[in-house]
């Protein structure tokens, strides 16, 4: 990343994180900085993120590592009408999008977001109130040519399952990135 876009990159993380003290409670931007600044490859991950519209920002601390998590309010825009994975992809006969959940997070170097770190950022603010986001599937429900997702209906969380294949407008991916 040249110097310049690795500046604006870290201002626009740090004002976020500023913004935001409410989901990162006991977390210091300097020590945050400190990771980011030995960690090239995370910085990469958080300027794709950001680029696709995710909003990148500190949710916690996991292990020793933060956390960082899409915090945009929708689905980000830029990693919408997505199927769950290539072989779901490959399986449609037609109308084939371009591309999917996983196989967007891996060229990102992010993870979807598991069931529990989604409800997690939940408590945090509401997310996914008018679009949905793909979650990390279980291998049994995947196996079954099923994938899981949510959103925030009616003041809840919701889980549901739907098609590995299908894909919709309104439908993407939150991603995480430890660091």
């Amino acid at each position: 990343m040249k110097p310049k876009k690795h500046e604006e990159l870290l201002q626009v993380l740090k004002n976020r994180f500023e913004k935001n003290m409410h989901m990162h409670k006991g977390i210091a931007w300097a020590d945050v900085l400190a990771r980011l600044e030995r960690n090239p490859s995370a910085l990469r991950s958080l300027q794709e993120m950001e680029a696709t519209g995710g909003e990148p920002d500190v949710i916690g601390r996991d292990s020793g590592h933060f956390i960082f998590c899409d915090c945009s309010p929708e689905s980000p825009k830029g990693r919408r009408s997505v199927c769950y994975d290539a072989e779901a992809r490959e399986s449609r006969k037609e109308h084939k999008p371009q591309n999917s959940a996983l196989e967007l997070a891996s060229s990102m170097a992010i993870e979807l977001l598991t069931e529990e770190r989604y409800r997690e950022l939940q408590k945090l603010g509401e997310f996914d109130t008018k679009t949905s986001s793909w979650i990390s599937t279980p291998p049994d429900v995947r196996a079954l040519g099923g994938a899981l997702f949510c959103d925030r209906r009616y003041g809840k969380v919701f889980v549901y399952h739907n098609g590995a294949e299908s894909y919709y407008a309104g439908r993407g991916f939150r991603g995480s990135l430890r660091v």
